[in-house]
């Protein structure tokens, strides 16, 4: 006899596996059903062995599910079996449509429920040793998505620009051009910039440069999608903090 019904909407992290909350895997290994994303590292879903598990993600633009098919699934794999985990890279709040799916479950009756994961507009940028923000660099730091709902730039971009903020740019390789060409405007063609692809796996790269000479790096180097893109001061932090581990390990080595 299946559970009552129940979603809970669960952020995977940014990509390494070790990077899941221990509130995560408990969900996991209580699930019956567990719905997951393109960017979810499989290898977690050995946590649900007893669960059924159905790929829901996006791949190179091709839906295997559109989101009011994700929310029916949800709601009819609840009732049938119990209970749901949507895994969600990254943190299922921040760009990861994991309210709208909420709010769908609820209005059927399901008992809903988040745990939060550790969101790769932090956690990628400091796999490679940028800090968001760093006293006399930036004081705070924006978190846009770089394409709306729309397929168009997002306006906060131009906003951003205008700052002295650090400024984290999650999908937005395709408006890359776009991006460059707000920053000129504004008179910030030095202004450093790195882009991660693949943050915190195995196969993680990235492209360090400045607003000049970034999409020329991207295209030496290949760099594409999943990236986050990162403007600001903060990016010059990396290489100072590189020195410092290097000049920790000479000093064990002595």
């Amino acid at each position: 006899m299946p559970r009552s019904p129940k979603l809970t909407v669960v952020g995977a992290g940014p990509g390494d596996l070790e990077l899941i909350t221990l509130k995560a895997i408990k969900a996991l290994q209580e699930a019956d059903v567990v719905l997951y994303d393109a960017l979810v590292d499989i290898a977690l879903l050995d946590y649900a062995d007893k669960a059924e598990h159905i790929f829901v993600g996006k791949r190179k633009g091709c839906y295997a599910f559109h989101q009011d098919q994700i929310n029916e699934l949800i709601v009819q794999r609840a009732q049938l079996k119990g209970h749901v985990v949507r895994l969600k890279g990254g943190d299922p709040f921040v760009f990861g449509r994991g309210a709208e799916e909420m709010a769908y479950a609820a209005e059927y009756g399901l008992e809903v429920a988040i745990v939060p994961g550790i969101s790769s507009c932090i956690s990628v940028p400091a796999s490679q040793n940028i800090p968001v923000t760093k006293r006399g660099a930036a004081e705070s730091f924006w978190v846009i998505t770089g394409t709306t709902k729309e397929h168009k730039l997002s306006s906060d971009i131009q906003l951003a620009a205008k700052s002295n903020a650090t400024v984290v740019i999650l999908m937005g390789m395709s408006k890359l051009s776009a991006i460059v060409e707000l920053f000129i405007k504004e008179n910030k063609s030095n202004t450093p910039v790195a882009i991660i692809q693949n943050g915190t796996k195995e196969d993680e790269r990235v492209g360090v440069g400045t607003i000049n000479t970034i999409q020329s790096i991207v295209n030496k180097q290949k760099l594409a999608n999943p990236a986050i893109i990162i403007i600001g001061e903060v990016v010059k932090q990396r290489n100072q903090i590189i020195q410092i581990g290097r000049q920790y390990e000479l000093q064990i080595t002595e």
